[in-house]
């Protein structure tokens, strides 16, 4: 265990920390053979804001997003009570469009994003569950409209949603189990509809096969062998990485995978991991999952161990600048993106 992770570890809660003692020494990231042009990203709630920045920060290296209970891109700007109410209640109000388009152009223009026009022919998913209590599936719609307002900047984007999904904030999968009504760790449950699915198909194309039990491996990799020297990430010190048997020795997509607040493997184990229903999916349609794992802190106050999307890590975390953003770029190139 690092010297970061005891101090993290030493101020979080006893029930938190029975997690801290579970980090051992994993590898770095392989270099593998990803397809540059078959790169996307997801992500379930703070992780579906993960994502859109991601997507937009990174648009030239990155080829699609689907989104899970989230809301657009920039939508706190900076600011807490504004990313508590507005982002997730929608109160006083959801999401004003018209500012988010404005702010993301104006990034553009400055450099600090890559030209919009980037985001041509990209695929974007966004789903919602009509029973969501925690983010309103009126920020979700306020999601697809940004994206549909970037078309004019981006010919070809293509964007697909469903918003009405008889579940709550969690992400529905495959099989049993689980209270779809309500949201309850680990944020998983069988509701009649396999996200993992809409994800891969909306993201991929067709599936060129059926799924079955996932065959491949899944391994821890050191997130902080890609720390580099610009700031902080606040990460955990492992992160997971699932490679299909195919994926070894030839070219493989790559589909990044953001948890959700309270759904990193301190807090959950390894059930986002392994039970979300992307790994059987990636054997299907020969893509690498990687899994980063954010870490629980009071200083910066991130107790629930959300992705950035407020500002706790700097005023530039959604932008090329971000420390998360960064850490991210990293880890692409590491993999051979």
């Amino acid at each position: 265990m690092s010297i970061r992770t005891a101090v993290s570890c030493a101020l979080l809660s006893a029930a938190t920390l029975a997690g801290c003692s579970s980090h051992a020494e994993a590898p770095a990231l392989p270099a593998l053979s990803i397809d540059a042009e078959r790169v996307a990203v997801v992500g379930l709630s703070s992780g579906a804001y993960m994502a859109t920045q991601a997507h937009i920060a990174l648009s030239d290296r990155i080829q699609g997003a689907a989104l899970i209970a989230g809301g657009p891109y920039g939508c706190a700007g900076g600011d807490l009570n504004v990313a508590l109410g507005a982002c997730m209640t929608a109160k006083p109000a959801p999401p004003a469009l018209d500012p988010l388009l404005s702010k993301v152009r104006a990034l553009a223009a400055a450099g600090n994003v890559p030209p919009l026009q980037g985001l041509a022919g990209d695929r974007v998913l966004v789903l919602h569950g009509a029973q969501d209590d925690k983010v309103a599936p009126t920020v979700g719609a306020v999601a697809v409209e940004f994206y549909r307002g970037l078309v004019a900047d981006a010919p070809g984007l293509q964007v697909e949603a469903t918003l009405d999904g008889a579940y709550g904030h969690l992400l529905s999968t495959a099989g049993e189990g689980g209270n779809c009504s309500s949201s309850e760790s680990p944020f998983l449950a069988a509701c009649g509809f396999d996200a993992a699915a809409a994800v891969f198909t909306a993201l991929y194309g067709a599936s060129p096969r059926a799924p079955v039990d996932a065959a491949g491996t899944l391994r821890k990799f050191d997130q902080n062998a890609v720390r580099g020297d610009g700031p902080e990430p606040n990460l955990a010190d492992s992160g997971y990485l699932y490679v299909p048997p195919q994926c070894a020795d030839s070219s493989c997509g790559l589909l990044v995978a953001f948890h959700g607040c309270k759904q990193n493997a301190d807090a959950v184990g390894e059930a986002f991991v392994r039970e979300a229903g992307f790994n059987r999916w990636a054997d299907a349609y020969g893509v690498v999952v990687l899994y980063p794992q954010t870490r629980a802190s009071f200083a910066p106050l991130n107790p629930n161990a959300c992705w950035d999307w407020w500002g706790y890590t700097g005023a530039d975390y959604d932008t090329r600048a971000g420390a998360q953003i960064q850490w991210l770029a990293r880890a692409l190139t590491a993999l051979g993106v």
